[in-house]
Protein backbone atom coordinates (compact mmCIF):
# COMPACT_ATOMS: atom_id res chain seq x y z
CA UNK A 1 0.00 0.00 0.00
CA UNK A 2 2.91 2.35 0.50
CA UNK A 3 3.23 2.66 -3.27
CA UNK A 4 -0.14 4.39 -3.31
CA UNK A 5 1.20 7.33 -1.31
CA UNK A 6 1.79 10.28 -3.56
CA UNK A 7 2.59 13.93 -2.95
CA UNK A 8 2.81 16.75 -5.45
CA UNK A 9 5.63 18.31 -3.51
CA UNK A 10 7.49 15.15 -2.53
CA UNK A 11 8.32 16.85 0.78
CA UNK A 12 7.82 15.40 4.24
CA UNK A 13 5.11 16.78 6.49
CA UNK A 14 2.31 16.85 3.93
CA UNK A 15 -1.28 16.04 4.85
CA UNK A 16 -1.02 12.59 3.31
CA UNK A 17 2.18 11.92 5.31
CA UNK A 18 0.28 12.57 8.53
CA UNK A 19 -2.69 10.46 7.39
CA UNK A 20 -0.64 7.55 6.01
CA UNK A 21 -1.02 5.21 9.05
CA UNK A 22 -4.77 5.81 9.06
CA UNK A 23 -5.23 5.38 5.31
CA UNK A 24 -3.14 2.22 5.15
CA UNK A 25 -5.22 0.67 7.91
CA UNK A 26 -8.61 1.71 6.50
CA UNK A 27 -8.10 0.79 2.84
CA UNK A 28 -7.47 -2.89 2.43
CA UNK A 29 -7.60 -2.94 -1.38
CA UNK A 30 -5.79 -0.71 -3.90
CA UNK A 31 -7.77 2.51 -4.11
CA UNK A 32 -8.85 3.51 -7.63
CA UNK A 33 -10.15 6.86 -6.34
CA UNK A 34 -7.75 9.68 -5.58
CA UNK A 35 -8.07 11.31 -2.17
CA UNK A 36 -6.74 14.81 -2.78
CA UNK A 37 -6.01 17.07 0.19
CA UNK A 38 -5.92 20.82 0.58
CA UNK A 39 -2.12 21.03 0.37
CA UNK A 40 -2.04 19.16 -2.95
CA UNK A 41 -0.86 15.83 -1.56
CA UNK A 42 -2.90 12.78 -2.47
CA UNK A 43 -3.53 9.10 -1.83
CA UNK A 44 -4.71 6.51 -4.34
CA UNK A 45 -4.99 6.80 -8.09
CA UNK A 46 -7.58 8.66 -10.15
CA UNK A 47 -8.92 5.79 -12.20
CA UNK A 48 -12.56 6.50 -11.30
CA UNK A 49 -12.67 9.95 -9.73
CA UNK A 50 -11.40 12.30 -7.04
CA UNK A 51 -12.53 12.93 -3.47
CA UNK A 52 -11.27 16.40 -2.63
CA UNK A 53 -10.76 17.38 1.04
CA UNK A 54 -11.02 21.16 1.01
CA UNK A 55 -9.59 21.91 4.45
CA UNK A 56 -9.11 20.69 8.04
CA UNK A 57 -12.87 21.00 8.70
CA UNK A 58 -13.39 17.87 6.60
CA UNK A 59 -11.27 15.90 9.08
CA UNK A 60 -12.85 17.74 11.97
CA UNK A 61 -16.31 16.47 11.02
CA UNK A 62 -15.05 12.92 10.56
CA UNK A 63 -13.09 12.82 13.82
CA UNK A 64 -16.22 13.80 15.77
CA UNK A 65 -18.31 11.27 13.81
CA UNK A 66 -15.94 8.56 12.52
CA UNK A 67 -18.65 6.76 10.57
CA UNK A 68 -20.76 7.37 7.48
CA UNK A 69 -22.52 10.29 9.19
CA UNK A 70 -19.29 12.28 9.54
CA UNK A 71 -18.37 11.73 5.91
CA UNK A 72 -21.90 12.65 4.81
CA UNK A 73 -21.87 15.84 6.88
CA UNK A 74 -18.56 16.86 5.34
CA UNK A 75 -19.91 16.26 1.82
CA UNK A 76 -23.26 18.00 2.39
CA UNK A 77 -21.50 21.00 4.00
CA UNK A 78 -19.05 21.29 1.08
CA UNK A 79 -15.97 20.41 3.13
CA UNK A 80 -15.54 17.47 0.75
CA UNK A 81 -16.19 17.51 -3.01
CA UNK A 82 -16.53 14.45 -5.20
CA UNK A 83 -15.44 14.69 -8.82
CA UNK A 84 -16.40 12.05 -11.33
CA UNK A 85 -19.39 9.68 -11.62
CA UNK A 86 -20.84 9.55 -8.12
CA UNK A 87 -22.12 5.98 -8.39
CA UNK A 88 -18.71 4.62 -9.38
CA UNK A 89 -16.79 6.74 -6.86
CA UNK A 90 -18.95 5.52 -3.97
CA UNK A 91 -18.62 1.95 -5.17
CA UNK A 92 -14.82 2.26 -5.36
CA UNK A 93 -14.66 3.63 -1.81
CA UNK A 94 -16.83 0.77 -0.56
CA UNK A 95 -14.61 -1.78 -2.28
CA UNK A 96 -11.48 -0.02 -0.97
CA UNK A 97 -12.53 -0.52 2.66
CA UNK A 98 -13.48 -4.12 1.95
CA UNK A 99 -17.15 -3.34 2.51
CA UNK A 100 -16.42 -2.50 6.16
CA UNK A 101 -18.20 0.79 6.91
CA UNK A 102 -16.80 0.80 10.46
CA UNK A 103 -13.18 0.83 9.24
CA UNK A 104 -12.61 4.49 10.09
CA UNK A 105 -14.16 4.11 13.53
CA UNK A 106 -11.84 1.19 14.30
CA UNK A 107 -8.89 3.40 13.35
CA UNK A 108 -10.06 6.23 15.62
CA UNK A 109 -6.72 6.56 17.43
CA UNK A 110 -4.84 7.23 14.18
CA UNK A 111 -7.59 9.61 13.08
CA UNK A 112 -7.38 11.68 16.26
CA UNK A 113 -3.57 11.83 16.13
CA UNK A 114 -3.50 12.94 12.49
CA UNK A 115 -6.31 15.45 12.97
CA UNK A 116 -4.52 17.05 15.91
CA UNK A 117 -1.35 17.42 13.85
CA UNK A 118 -3.28 18.93 10.92
CA UNK A 119 -5.43 21.38 12.87
CA UNK A 120 -8.66 19.46 12.44
CA UNK A 121 -9.34 18.64 16.09
CA UNK A 122 -11.34 21.69 17.13
CA UNK A 123 -14.78 21.67 18.72
CA UNK A 124 -17.66 19.85 17.06
CA UNK A 125 -19.06 21.69 14.03
CA UNK A 126 -22.79 22.25 13.74
CA UNK A 127 -24.39 19.69 11.39
CA UNK A 128 -25.79 21.01 8.10
CA UNK A 129 -29.32 22.40 8.39
CA UNK A 130 -30.63 19.59 6.17
CA UNK A 131 -30.04 17.04 8.94
CA UNK A 132 -33.04 16.09 11.07
CA UNK A 133 -33.60 14.09 14.25
CA UNK A 134 -37.30 13.18 14.67
CA UNK A 135 -39.00 13.78 18.00
CA UNK A 136 -42.05 12.26 19.61
CA UNK A 137 -43.42 8.71 19.57
CA UNK A 138 -42.01 6.72 16.66
CA UNK A 139 -44.62 6.27 13.90
CA UNK A 140 -47.22 8.35 15.68
CA UNK A 141 -49.41 10.43 13.35
CA UNK A 142 -47.58 13.64 14.25
CA UNK A 143 -44.06 12.21 13.93
CA UNK A 144 -44.88 10.43 10.65
CA UNK A 145 -46.21 13.67 9.18
CA UNK A 146 -43.04 15.48 10.20
CA UNK A 147 -40.82 12.74 8.75
CA UNK A 148 -42.73 12.61 5.48
CA UNK A 149 -42.75 16.41 5.24
CA UNK A 150 -38.97 16.51 5.67
CA UNK A 151 -38.50 14.30 2.63
CA UNK A 152 -41.34 15.21 0.30
CA UNK A 153 -42.15 18.85 0.99
CA UNK A 154 -38.97 20.25 -0.59
CA UNK A 155 -40.64 21.63 -3.71
CA UNK A 156 -42.55 19.92 -6.51
CA UNK A 157 -40.35 21.59 -9.13
CA UNK A 158 -37.29 19.84 -7.72
CA UNK A 159 -39.00 16.45 -7.84
CA UNK A 160 -40.12 17.07 -11.41
CA UNK A 161 -36.52 17.80 -12.35
CA UNK A 162 -35.29 14.54 -10.77
CA UNK A 163 -38.20 12.22 -11.59
CA UNK A 164 -39.06 13.51 -15.04
CA UNK A 165 -42.54 13.96 -16.56
CA UNK A 166 -43.96 10.79 -14.96
CA UNK A 167 -43.59 12.31 -11.45
CA UNK A 168 -43.31 8.81 -10.06
CA UNK A 169 -41.01 8.21 -7.11
CA UNK A 170 -40.73 4.44 -7.11
CA UNK A 171 -39.12 1.63 -9.09
CA UNK A 172 -40.03 1.61 -12.78
CA UNK A 173 -40.32 -1.48 -15.01
CA UNK A 174 -38.15 -1.47 -18.11
CA UNK A 175 -39.62 -3.89 -20.63
CA UNK A 176 -36.79 -3.45 -23.17
CA UNK A 177 -33.25 -2.09 -23.21
CA UNK A 178 -34.54 1.01 -25.04
CA UNK A 179 -37.48 1.75 -22.74
CA UNK A 180 -37.49 5.34 -21.49
CA UNK A 181 -38.00 6.21 -17.82
CA UNK A 182 -41.44 7.66 -18.51
CA UNK A 183 -42.55 4.57 -20.45
CA UNK A 184 -41.10 2.32 -17.76
CA UNK A 185 -43.09 4.06 -15.04
CA UNK A 186 -46.25 3.67 -17.09
CA UNK A 187 -45.43 -0.03 -17.56
CA UNK A 188 -45.01 -0.40 -13.79
CA UNK A 189 -48.41 1.22 -13.15
CA UNK A 190 -50.06 -0.98 -15.76
CA UNK A 191 -48.52 -4.12 -14.24
CA UNK A 192 -49.92 -3.15 -10.84
CA UNK A 193 -53.36 -2.43 -12.33
CA UNK A 194 -53.44 -5.87 -13.95
CA UNK A 195 -52.23 -7.65 -10.83
CA UNK A 196 -55.04 -5.89 -8.98
CA UNK A 197 -57.54 -7.06 -11.61
CA UNK A 198 -58.60 -3.58 -12.65
CA UNK A 199 -58.73 -4.73 -16.27
CA UNK A 200 -61.50 -7.26 -15.56
CA UNK A 201 -64.85 -6.44 -17.18
CA UNK A 202 -67.60 -5.32 -14.81
CA UNK A 203 -70.96 -6.99 -14.58
CA UNK A 204 -73.63 -5.15 -16.52
CA UNK A 205 -75.08 -2.35 -14.43
CA UNK A 206 -72.43 -2.65 -11.70
CA UNK A 207 -70.78 0.44 -10.26
CA UNK A 208 -67.20 1.25 -11.16
CA UNK A 209 -64.63 -0.54 -9.09
CA UNK A 210 -63.00 1.53 -6.34
CA UNK A 211 -59.22 1.74 -5.94
CA UNK A 212 -57.52 3.09 -2.83
CA UNK A 213 -53.96 4.31 -3.51
CA UNK A 214 -52.11 4.59 -0.19
CA UNK A 215 -49.20 7.02 -0.19
CA UNK A 216 -50.22 8.35 -3.59
CA UNK A 217 -47.31 10.72 -4.21
CA UNK A 218 -48.10 13.14 -7.01
CA UNK A 219 -51.08 11.11 -8.19
CA UNK A 220 -49.45 9.23 -11.08
CA UNK A 221 -50.83 5.78 -10.21
CA UNK A 222 -54.30 7.21 -9.65
CA UNK A 223 -54.20 9.05 -12.99
CA UNK A 224 -52.98 5.96 -14.84
CA UNK A 225 -55.64 3.72 -13.29
CA UNK A 226 -58.53 6.11 -13.94
CA UNK A 227 -57.37 6.85 -17.48
CA UNK A 228 -56.76 3.26 -18.56
CA UNK A 229 -59.23 1.28 -16.45
CA UNK A 230 -62.84 1.71 -15.47
CA UNK A 231 -62.26 2.66 -11.83
CA UNK A 232 -62.82 5.47 -9.37
CA UNK A 233 -59.83 6.28 -7.18
CA UNK A 234 -59.31 7.63 -3.67
CA UNK A 235 -55.65 8.57 -3.23
CA UNK A 236 -54.19 9.58 0.14
CA UNK A 237 -50.95 11.26 1.17
CA UNK A 238 -49.78 13.12 4.26
CA UNK A 239 -47.51 15.44 2.23
CA UNK A 240 -49.08 18.87 1.77
CA UNK A 241 -47.11 19.67 -1.37
CA UNK A 242 -47.81 16.29 -2.93
CA UNK A 243 -51.55 16.66 -2.35
CA UNK A 244 -51.62 20.14 -3.94
CA UNK A 245 -49.66 18.98 -6.98
CA UNK A 246 -51.70 15.78 -7.36
CA UNK A 247 -54.98 17.70 -7.34
CA UNK A 248 -53.68 20.06 -10.00
CA UNK A 249 -52.52 17.16 -12.18
CA UNK A 250 -55.86 15.36 -11.78
CA UNK A 251 -57.66 18.52 -12.90
CA UNK A 252 -55.33 18.91 -15.89
CA UNK A 253 -56.21 15.37 -16.98
CA UNK A 254 -59.94 16.09 -16.62
CA UNK A 255 -60.34 13.39 -13.96
CA UNK A 256 -61.63 15.37 -10.99
CA UNK A 257 -64.91 13.41 -11.12
CA UNK A 258 -63.04 10.08 -10.96
CA UNK A 259 -60.14 10.77 -8.58
CA UNK A 260 -60.27 12.19 -5.06
CA UNK A 261 -56.93 13.30 -3.59
CA UNK A 262 -56.98 13.44 0.19
CA UNK A 263 -54.49 14.90 2.65
CA UNK A 264 -55.06 11.97 4.97
CA UNK A 265 -53.17 9.25 6.83
CA UNK A 266 -54.09 5.69 5.87
CA UNK A 267 -55.12 5.13 9.50
CA UNK A 268 -57.85 7.74 9.02
CA UNK A 269 -59.50 6.11 5.98
CA UNK A 270 -62.91 4.72 7.00
CA UNK A 271 -65.02 4.69 3.83
CA UNK A 272 -64.48 1.15 2.55
CA UNK A 273 -65.09 -1.23 1.01
CA UNK A 274 -62.64 -0.92 -1.89
CA UNK A 275 -62.15 -3.43 -4.66
CA UNK A 276 -58.38 -2.95 -4.76
CA UNK A 277 -55.60 -1.18 -2.85
CA UNK A 278 -52.20 -0.15 -4.17
CA UNK A 279 -49.41 0.60 -1.71
CA UNK A 280 -46.40 1.78 -3.72
CA UNK A 281 -43.31 2.86 -1.78
CA UNK A 282 -45.38 3.33 1.36
CA UNK A 283 -44.55 0.34 3.57
CA UNK A 284 -40.98 1.61 4.13
CA UNK A 285 -42.50 4.39 6.27
CA UNK A 286 -44.70 2.10 8.38
CA UNK A 287 -42.13 0.26 10.49
CA UNK A 288 -41.72 -3.37 11.48
CA UNK A 289 -43.73 -3.14 14.69
CA UNK A 290 -46.75 -1.63 12.92
CA UNK A 291 -46.64 -3.69 9.72
CA UNK A 292 -49.25 -6.23 10.72
CA UNK A 293 -51.52 -3.41 11.94
CA UNK A 294 -50.99 -1.73 8.57
CA UNK A 295 -52.08 -4.80 6.64
CA UNK A 296 -54.98 -5.41 9.04
CA UNK A 297 -56.22 -1.88 8.34
CA UNK A 298 -56.01 -2.39 4.58
CA UNK A 299 -57.60 -5.84 4.81
CA UNK A 300 -60.56 -4.29 6.61
CA UNK A 301 -61.03 -1.76 3.80
CA UNK A 302 -61.31 -4.44 1.08
CA UNK A 303 -64.39 -6.21 -0.18
CA UNK A 304 -64.23 -10.03 -0.40
CA UNK A 305 -62.25 -10.86 -3.53
CA UNK A 306 -60.43 -7.53 -3.22
CA UNK A 307 -56.69 -7.40 -3.77
CA UNK A 308 -53.73 -5.54 -2.25
CA UNK A 309 -50.51 -4.90 -4.15
CA UNK A 310 -47.64 -3.97 -1.81
CA UNK A 311 -44.64 -2.54 -3.70
CA UNK A 312 -41.74 -1.95 -1.29
CA UNK A 313 -37.97 -1.99 -0.83
CA UNK A 314 -36.70 -4.90 1.25
CA UNK A 315 -33.43 -6.20 2.67
CA UNK A 316 -32.42 -9.66 3.79
CA UNK A 317 -33.05 -9.91 7.51
CA UNK A 318 -34.71 -6.50 7.51
CA UNK A 319 -33.12 -3.25 8.59
CA UNK A 320 -34.12 -0.29 10.68
CA UNK A 321 -32.17 2.76 9.64
CA UNK A 322 -29.76 3.56 12.46
CA UNK A 323 -29.91 6.92 14.19
CA UNK A 324 -26.42 7.67 12.87
CA UNK A 325 -27.00 6.58 9.30
CA UNK A 326 -26.87 9.15 6.52
CA UNK A 327 -30.21 8.04 5.07
CA UNK A 328 -32.01 8.27 8.42
CA UNK A 329 -30.66 11.74 9.26
CA UNK A 330 -30.96 13.31 5.81
CA UNK A 331 -33.35 11.33 3.64
CA UNK A 332 -35.90 8.98 5.25
CA UNK A 333 -36.25 9.66 8.99
CA UNK A 334 -37.63 6.56 10.75
CA UNK A 335 -37.42 4.47 7.57
CA UNK A 336 -37.43 0.69 7.95
CA UNK A 337 -37.00 -2.13 5.45
CA UNK A 338 -38.55 -5.54 6.02
CA UNK A 339 -37.31 -8.92 4.96
CA UNK A 340 -39.75 -10.21 2.33
CA UNK A 341 -40.52 -13.18 4.58
CA UNK A 342 -41.69 -10.78 7.30
CA UNK A 343 -43.89 -8.93 4.81
CA UNK A 344 -45.51 -12.17 3.66
CA UNK A 345 -45.92 -13.33 7.25
CA UNK A 346 -47.56 -10.04 8.28
CA UNK A 347 -49.92 -10.12 5.30
CA UNK A 348 -50.96 -13.69 6.08
CA UNK A 349 -51.42 -12.91 9.77
CA UNK A 350 -53.68 -10.02 8.74
CA UNK A 351 -55.99 -12.33 6.79
CA UNK A 352 -54.59 -12.06 3.27
CA UNK A 353 -53.84 -15.01 1.06
CA UNK A 354 -50.54 -14.19 -0.66
CA UNK A 355 -50.77 -15.05 -4.35
CA UNK A 356 -47.67 -13.64 -6.01
CA UNK A 357 -44.25 -12.23 -5.13
CA UNK A 358 -42.00 -10.59 -7.76
CA UNK A 359 -38.57 -9.03 -7.30
CA UNK A 360 -37.80 -6.02 -9.54
CA UNK A 361 -34.36 -5.32 -8.04
CA UNK A 362 -32.48 -4.72 -11.31
CA UNK A 363 -35.21 -2.36 -12.46
CA UNK A 364 -34.62 -0.12 -9.44
CA UNK A 365 -30.91 0.01 -10.21
CA UNK A 366 -31.78 1.36 -13.67
CA UNK A 367 -34.48 3.70 -12.32
CA UNK A 368 -32.07 5.30 -9.88
CA UNK A 369 -29.43 5.75 -12.57
CA UNK A 370 -32.00 7.70 -14.59
CA UNK A 371 -32.73 9.91 -11.59
CA UNK A 372 -29.02 10.48 -10.92
CA UNK A 373 -28.51 11.43 -14.58
CA UNK A 374 -31.46 13.86 -14.40
CA UNK A 375 -30.04 15.53 -11.30
CA UNK A 376 -26.47 15.80 -12.58
CA UNK A 377 -27.61 17.06 -15.98
CA UNK A 378 -29.73 19.78 -14.34
CA UNK A 379 -27.45 20.46 -11.39
CA UNK A 380 -27.44 24.26 -11.58
CA UNK A 381 -31.25 24.37 -11.73
CA UNK A 382 -31.51 21.98 -8.79
CA UNK A 383 -29.22 24.20 -6.72
CA UNK A 384 -31.37 27.22 -7.59
CA UNK A 385 -34.49 25.37 -6.47
CA UNK A 386 -33.40 23.79 -3.18
CA UNK A 387 -29.81 24.89 -2.55
CA UNK A 388 -26.55 23.03 -2.97
CA UNK A 389 -26.57 21.14 0.36
CA UNK A 390 -29.94 19.47 -0.33
CA UNK A 391 -28.94 18.74 -3.90
CA UNK A 392 -25.81 17.03 -2.52
CA UNK A 393 -27.99 14.98 -0.15
CA UNK A 394 -30.04 13.69 -3.06
CA UNK A 395 -27.07 12.93 -5.26
CA UNK A 396 -25.29 10.94 -2.55
CA UNK A 397 -28.42 9.08 -1.47
CA UNK A 398 -29.51 8.05 -4.96
CA UNK A 399 -26.00 7.12 -6.10
CA UNK A 400 -25.44 5.06 -2.97
CA UNK A 401 -28.80 3.34 -3.50
CA UNK A 402 -27.76 2.29 -7.01
CA UNK A 403 -24.95 0.30 -5.44
CA UNK A 404 -27.33 -1.19 -2.89
CA UNK A 405 -29.59 -2.62 -5.57
CA UNK A 406 -26.72 -3.57 -7.83
CA UNK A 407 -24.99 -5.75 -5.24
CA UNK A 408 -28.32 -7.19 -3.97
CA UNK A 409 -28.07 -5.58 -0.55
CA UNK A 410 -31.49 -4.12 -1.39
CA UNK A 411 -34.43 -5.64 -3.24
CA UNK A 412 -37.76 -4.35 -4.53
CA UNK A 413 -40.71 -6.69 -4.14
CA UNK A 414 -44.28 -6.56 -5.39
CA UNK A 415 -46.40 -8.77 -3.15
CA UNK A 416 -50.00 -9.51 -4.14
CA UNK A 417 -52.55 -10.50 -1.53
CA UNK A 418 -56.27 -11.19 -1.75
CA UNK A 419 -59.12 -11.10 0.76
CA UNK A 420 -60.87 -14.40 0.13
CA UNK A 421 -64.61 -14.88 -0.03
CA UNK A 422 -66.14 -16.81 2.84
CA UNK A 423 -66.23 -19.93 0.66
CA UNK A 424 -62.53 -19.64 -0.20
CA UNK A 425 -62.91 -18.15 -3.69
CA UNK A 426 -60.08 -15.77 -4.63
CA UNK A 427 -61.11 -14.49 -8.09
CA UNK A 428 -57.42 -14.68 -9.03
CA UNK A 429 -56.84 -15.85 -12.64
CA UNK A 430 -55.33 -19.34 -13.07
CA UNK A 431 -52.15 -18.01 -14.75
CA UNK A 432 -50.17 -14.76 -14.98
CA UNK A 433 -50.84 -14.43 -18.71
CA UNK A 434 -53.12 -11.41 -18.29
CA UNK A 435 -50.44 -9.58 -16.31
Amino acid sequence: MATLLESTSGAAGTVVDELAPLLERVFVDPLVVELRFWDGSSYGRNQVGVVRFNGPDALRRIVWSPDELGLARAYVAGDIDIEGPMVEVLRALQVGVGGDTSAVMRAAAELVRASRALGGLGSRLRPPAEEVVPHGIRHSLRRDRAAVGHHYDVGNSFYELVLGPSMTYSCARFTTAATSLEAAQSAKHELICRKLGLDRPRAEGADRRRLLDVGCGWGSMAIHAATNHDVDVVAVTISTEQAASARARVAEHGLADRIEIRLQDYREVTDGPYDAISSIGMAEHVGHRRMQLYFEKLFGLLTPGGRLLNHAIASVGGSRLGRRSFVNRYVFPDGELLDIADTVRSMEASGFEVRDVENLREHYDRTLRCWVDNLQRNWDTAVELVGEPRSRVWLMYMAGSVNGFEDAGLQLYQTLGVRLHADGRSEIPPTRDSW
